[in-house]
Parts: structure tokens; C-alpha cells; sequence
């Protein structure tokens, strides 16, 4: 049957996105399928990978994220010389989501890694939604935490207007950020609106920053893939940044560097600053630009981080 140019066009157009796909998820499905393990603790299972030698620290990752994305925010640390655990919070890969997934039970999990693990402490390194877990294992088990990092913190203080989710993911989020497909066709298709509303990066500054720091944005981004495995994570961390509930960050003993973007289109960098106004001691490094994905900065994250936790163990005598 003859299809005509423009059908028959139409056809190619849509074999090659679905090749193209089908070719993009299997790398992902790939990459999440080595480099880590699972650990039985009594906090139940925890997935993780290990990079780097030298003084431990626990990397936190944010939502949408994993180990992976532990890994890929680690390994400057790592470069640097610190060993990075990074770890698959509760209900993202192979780490399950258990019925109690609040930030003091995340916590207590840190706590069991580091019990497996044999480490009696290490430094923590909370990226975004992983903040709130870092800030209650540093109240829960300050004896364990030698320093705590708060990047792009995602947590907000009683009181701030945030859109509650509902109960259960609406048809809308189960459609378009749990469908792999969706998710995948939307960052081809629609990238700088994927930048500027899931990743809260505004796209000038992705288009203005050098061609490495693109790339990472880029890694990052496609790091979310397969969406579908990490839809249960996300969902708890929208509900836990909804709560607002109010951290006791005046009872931080740990030395404590916080570092906000001012226009991180998430809105954290009021509450980043607030956060380390009231944390004894803490230190505050800022950026005016950048975004979420601290895009064209990261040579100046790193750098506040690795000093930061340099100074931290040298202090303790663990460096």
C-alpha cells in the first residue's frame, strides 16, 4: 500500500524515536545494573557504591536520583581524595520503599550503612530532597557526624506557602514522571522546559555555561532514566518537602556548610540561607546564577565543598 511522502516520513520519524529509545533506556537499565550492592541491615536492604580512598563521606542524593547520581556528584570528591558512599535512598533502584520513610527513619538507615559498613562516622553530603535525611542523622547520631554539607537544600521552613501533593500520584504524574518514555521523549523534545521546571535550572544559564558543565548537566538529566525505578522515592520526597516540618538545626554540633543558588527556581535559597543563619557556626557559600543543577559553578561547588571538608578533618585529625 502506498503510503505517501509525508506518511511514510511520518513512519521513519517514528521507528528511529523508537529505536532511539529503546537504545537510550538499555544504556540506562545497564548503568543501574553494576557498580553497586545491596546490603541487608537492620534498617532493611540499602544499595550502594563505594569510589575513591581517604576519609569517608556519605553522599545524599536528591530526587529523581539513586547511586548513580550519588556517583556522579561524588566523584570530584572522590578525585579530591575522600571515599564516597554513595547510596539509593528509601523507594529509588534497589533500595525499597519501607512504610515508615520519613527523614528520621532515612536517618537511621544512614545510621545501618555506616554499621555495615564498619565505619564508625564520616562526613554527610545532602544534595536537595536529600537534605532533610543528613540534617536528622547530624541530630540523631552527632557523635557520628564529623561535617555535614546542605547542597540546594530542599526543605522549607513551617509556615512557607508550598503546594501539597495529593494523597496518592495523580494520573498526570504517573503519566508523564512515571512513564520512562514520557520522561525520555520530553527531554528530546522539550529540553530547556524539562531544565527549567523538573530540574529548577533556568536554560540561559545552561546555554551560557562552558561546554563540560553542559555535558554534566546533560549527565545529569539523563541520569533520571529509568524514571519508572526511582517514581516511589520522588513521590515521598515531594510529600516530605510539602510537610514542612521544622528541623532542629540549632541543635548541630557538626561543623556545617550550606550553599544556595539565588535562582534556583525551586525557591531554596531563602530557606538555604535561614538554614545556615541558625546552624552554630555554619558556613554559607552563595551563587547568584546557576540554578538547581548549579549549572556553570561547578568548579566553585567543588571547591567550597573539598575545602570545607578539608578544614572539617583536619580539625578532627582525620585528614
Amino acid at each position: 500500500m502506498y503510503l505517501g511522502v509525508p506518511a511514510a516520513a511520518l513512519a521513519g520519524l517514528i521507528l528511529f524515536a523508537y529505536f532511539s529509545y529503546r537504545h537510550e533506556l538499555g544504556a540506562a537499565q545497564a548503568r543501574i545494573s553494576s557498580g553497586s550492592e545491596v546490603v541487608d541491615t537492620p534498617c532493611g536492604p540499602i544499595e550502594y557504591a563505594l569510589i575513591g580512598k581517604g576519609a569517608p563521606v556519605l553522599l545524599v542524593h536528591g530526587a529523581g536520583g539513586g547511586f548513580d547520581q550519588g556517583l556522579e556528584f561524588g566523584r570530584p570528591l572522590a578525585e579530591h581524595g575522600f571515599t564516597v558512599i554513595a547510596m539509593s535512598r528509601f523507594g529509588y533502584l534497589r533500595t525499597p520503599l519501607p512504610a515508615d520513610a520519613s527523614p528520621a527513619a532515612q536517618a537511621e538507615a544512614h545510621a545501618c550503612l555506616l554499621d555495615a559498613l564498619k565505619l564508625p562516622g564520616a562526613a554527610i553530603l545532602g544534595g536537595s530532597a536529600g537534605a532533610p535525611s543528613a540534617i536528622e542523622f547530624c541530630l540523631r547520631h552527632a557523635a557520628r557526624c564529623s561535617a555535614m554539607v546542605l547542597l540546594v537544600p530542599a526543605f522549607f521552613p513551617p509556615g512557607a506557602p508550598q503546594a501539597r501533593p495529593p494523597a496518592q500520584p495523580s494520573f498526570m504524574f504517573e503519566a508523564v514522571l512515571g512513564s520512562d518514555f514520557f520522561f525520555w521523549l520530553n527531554m528530546k523534545l522539550a529540553r530547556d522546559t524539562m531544565l527549567e521546571r523538573v530540574f529548577a535550572t533556568p536554560a540561559r544559564d545552561f546555554d551560557d555555561a562552558p561546554r563540560e558543565e553542559q555535558e554534566r548537566v546533560l549527565r545529569v538529566m539523563r541520569s533520571a532514566l529509568p524514571f519508572s525505578r526511582r517514581r516511589k522515592g520522588l513521590w515521598n520526597d515531594l510529600v516530605i518537602v510539602a510537610s514542612s516540618p521544622r528541623y532542629e538545626l540549632e541543635r548541630i554540633a557538626s561543623p556545617a556548610l550550606v550553599i544556595g543558588i539565588e535562582n534556583d527556581l525551586f525557591g531554596t535559597y531563602q530557606s538555604s540561607r535561614s538554614a545556615a543563619e541558625r546552624i552554630p557556626g555554619a558556613r554559607f557559600a552563595s551563587f547568584a546564577t546557576g540554578g538547581h543543577l548549579w549549572a556553570g559553578r561547578q568548579k566553585e561547588v567543588v571547591s567550597e565543598m573539598t575545602k570545607f571538608l578539608d578544614q572539617a578533618g583536619a580539625q578532627l585529625g582525620t585528614r
